[in-house]
């Protein structure tokens, strides 16, 4: 059996982590599939994947052996784009993740467009609220807000959100204007469990992050819920104030549904990175999404 073959049906077996979801990936019979694993197996007198009647686990030789052969496809799959030209057209599947809230308004868009302009691609999208191992996990493309820990992985920055604390106007017209963030122990809160700033909330004195002199209030709020889209729906609704990304209520403070407020006490921007674990063999469908991908997102003036 040939042996680019069976590191291609392997990959697929480890990164869907089952030899069902892997036939259906690659359009192969799933008795094809364990054919393909026993005999990688055979030739390499080592076992690559724990088997258990839920989960399909690569062993420890497994996992050290999938990072070879994604390189190995890797070139195999520049090698032909080469030679077919610097006009391929990209072709295969890509697996992409990135933010619920910001993969659905600023990511899914681009998919679709990706998806459009090359019909021999599919895309795998995961959008989470956590940071994906691209590696462990088998993704192509990720989207990041937030500095980025040191890292094998390339990142190119496409913007930056600011975190904000907003209100409705009928709100604030009750209850007046915060004038400093103490002044939040004296109204409703809502706070948001997703992401990393649920309770205790950092403030700029200075303002806009040109200074170091930061202070930490602990929030106790009124409203606690576990997704973005809650707290935002919470507070248009003029319950209280909240705070979230600048991009996850772009819509609403365009339409006056919800103000920014104690913007000098704002803390730095977070930077956006489309972040990627290919390296000298970059595959055309992964360079052809990150340049489309990188181009929508630096022209968003809701990520600018």
């Amino acid at each position: 059996m040939d042996r680019l073959h069976m590191m291609n049906v392997f990959v697929a077996v480890a990164e869907e982590q089952g030899f069902a979801a892997a036939a259906r990936r690659l359009t192969m019979s799933p008795p094809a599939v364990t054919r393909a694993i026993a005999s990688l197996e055979d030739h390499l007198k080592v076992k690559l994947l724990n088997r258990t009647t839920r989960h399909v686990r690569t062993t420890e030789a497994g996992q050290r052996y999938l990072e070879d052969a994604r390189q190995i496809l890797a070139a195999a799959d520049a090698a032909d784009e080469a030679a077919a030209g610097i006009n391929a057209e990209p072709r295969g599947h890509l697996a992409v993740t990135a933010p619920i809230l910001f993969g659905r308004i600023f990511v899914l868009p681009g998919i679709l467009d990706y998806l459009s302009r090359y019909p021999e691609t599919e895309i795998s999208a995961q959008f989470l609220d956590r940071n994906v191992s691209l590696l462990e996990e088998g993704i192509d493309v990720g989207i990041r807000i937030g500095e980025l820990p040191d890292s094998s992985m390339r990142a190119i920055p496409v913007g930056k959100v600011r975190l904000v604390l907003c209100g409705s106007p009928e709100y604030l017209k009750q209850h007046g204007l915060p004038q400093q963030p103490e002044d939040l122990h004296h109204h409703s809160v809502i706070a948001s469990s997703a992401g990393d700033h649920a309770i205790h909330w950092r403030f700029n004195r200075s303002g806009n992050g040109r200074t170091a002199e930061e202070t930490s209030l602990s929030i106790k709020p009124r409203l606690t819920v576990t997704t973005n889209d809650a707290a935002i729906d919470a507070a248009v609704s003029g319950f209280g104030l909240t705070r979230l990304l600048s991009y996850q209520i772009a819509p609403q403070l365009a339409s006056g549904a919800l103000k920014v407020i104690l913007s000098d006490y704002e803390p730095a921007p977070k930077p956006i990175h489309i972040v990627h674990r290919e390296g000298r063999y970059t595959s055309t469908r992964v360079r052809a999404f990150i340049d489309l991908m990188a181009e929508k997102l630096r022209s968003n003036a809701a990520l600018n």
